[in-house]
């Protein structure tokens, strides 16, 4: 049997740790006191003293024998060589094509903001009013790791309505998030540490950015059908079968409206089939509200799916985003909130999503929710807001038409009834990748290969160029 040397550091001051010396003893200790040597030899075992000093030599030895291992792991490889650029993210590359794009009549109908009729990004009238009545404040201290309570309170009457019973009975728990992102990205977590055996269904299609979400949060996916090719419009028929089917008490990934990035909601009469057929299965619906208010200008309408799983008795969780409808998109200002059978569970659930929430980034910004909190808190700001996001749906919808008008104008041979009857910033105009390939090839114009086209990036100055475009590529 070899020569075996074994050094035993022990200190009460700290963490006992493996160090490798060039002799081939090992030290488990950060302590230079007190050193124990058992040397193992064949048929027994010994073990001695090392004075301080000889501990000190036995340190130093260590230093030098760890400095030269990694200058020659460094002389050879770096620590990072291994590592291989990602993939291109699928929206955010079509902006960067875009910009690179030195045609005078390029268009970018990829990017995922608003922009008014000149292609220029919007600041509402609201939010310059709220910044203004806020400057000075005391701004530099840390919100709680859940957010601002004001801003909490706010977007959940939002989204539940003032009188909604769940939140007179303090049945939701509610923090602040990084924006729509943040909040899924809180709930797949949540998912994982307190459900770890369940699936999510996502849509077939959705925003490409859901996926990301929940397989990094290594919650197991599947998909649910959602919209039809054929149509162009909302599979419900398919939609209802995936729901029946999927093993009872599943996670559900919906959109609460203005669907990304089909442009297609369920009717008012298909969200009741849909919440009873959730009823029956014990299944829990998560909604990713990004748009409300921005679909159809009316934040009412645009809540109802909420309201109704909400009235049928469901615990459901909603993730906000005030992005679209505020306008605030480098803010990062959202809101994740979780209906409860109890106001004792609410306050169990708010600090375990808080607990989520502390290695990942800590505490919450506080600029944007002083900005939502202000606007929502005052009957004059609200109605600015409701008038502002109603003239910025009314833009879209307005795109829609003289879209649809313009290329039917042409003697387009096909039905683009679909481009009105969808809602929100995006038309899922049906064109193929490579239609898509040739709009950007022949006619520099920018959009995702599926076809997504933002509304937002139409204006009267580009739409007919754009009609013509769509028109030659899809004859």
């Amino acid at each position: 049997m070899a020569l075996k040397s074994v050094l035993t550091c022990r200190t009460p001051f700290t963490l006992s740790k493996v160090l490798e010396v060039s002799s081939g003893e090992r030290c488990q200790s950060t302590s230079a006191s007190n050193i124990v040597v058992q040397k193992v030899e064949r048929g027994g075992r010994i073990d001695r003293k090392l004075e301080g000093g000889r501990a000190a030599m036995a340190g130093r030895a260590i230093a030098r024998s760890n400095m030269r291992a990694g200058k020659r792991f460094m002389s050879t490889a770096g620590w990072w060589s291994h590592v291989t650029p990602a993939p291109r993210d699928p929206i955010l590359g079509v902006t960067e094509a875009f910009l690179a794009d030195t045609h005078p009549s390029k268009v970018n109908v990829g990017v995922g903001a608003y922009r008014n009729d000149k292609g220029k990004p919007v600041v509402l009238q609201c939010v310059r009013e709220a910044e203004r009545r806020i400057a000075g404040s005391k701004f530099m201290e840390y919100l709680p790791m859940g957010g601002s309570v004001k801003f909490t309170e706010f977007a959940i009457r939002l989204a539940y309505g003032d009188e909604a019973d769940v939140l007179n009975d303090k049945r939701v728990a509610s923090v602040q998030t990084l924006s729509g992102t943040g909040a899924c990205r809180l709930f797949a977590d949540f998912q994982k540490r307190f459900k770890p055996e369940s699936l999510v269904y996502i849509p077939i299609p959705t925003w490409s950015n859901h996926h990301n979400i929940w397989r990094d949060a290594r919650v197991e996916s599947r998909l649910f059908r959602y919209y039809d090719p054929a149509t162009k419009g909302l599979d419900f028929s398919g939609l209802m079968e995936d729901v029946k089917n999927a093993p009872s008490g599943s996670f559900f990934l919906l959109h609460a409206c203005a669907h990304n990035p089909t442009g297609v909601d369920p009717s008012e009469e298909q969200w009741k089939e849909i919440s009873q057929l959730f009823k029956e299965k014990g299944h829990f619906p998560l909604f990713d509200m990004a748009y409300q208010g921005f679909a159809s200008g009316d934040t009412e309408k645009d809540g109802q799916a909420i309201r109704i799983f909400m009235n049928d008795g469901h615990q459901i969780a909603c993730g906000q985003s005030f992005a679209k409808n505020m306008g605030l998109y480098g803010q990062r200002v959202g809101c994740l909130s979780v209906i409860c059978s109890t106001p004792q569970e609410s306050v169990a659930v708010k600090s375990q999503l808080q607990q989520i929430a502390r290695p990942m980034y800590s505490n919450p910004p506080l600029h944007g929710a002083e900005i939502v909190s202000t606007i929502l808190s005052d009957p004059e700001l609200k109605d600015l807001w409701h008038k502002e996001v109603k003239e910025m749906a009314d833009r879209i919808i307005s795109m829609r038409e003289a879209l649809r008008f313009n290329l039917e104008k042409l003697g387009s041979k096909l039905n683009w009834q679909h481009v009105t009857d969808q809602i929100g910033m995006f038309c899922y105009s049906g064109l193929t990748e490579e239609q898509v390939d040739r709009l950007t090839r022949e006619f520099h114009v920018y959009l995702t290969r599926n076809g997504r086209i933002s509304m937002a990036g139409v204006t009267t100055g580009n739409v007919e160029y754009l009609a013509n475009a769509v028109h030659e590529v899809s004859k």
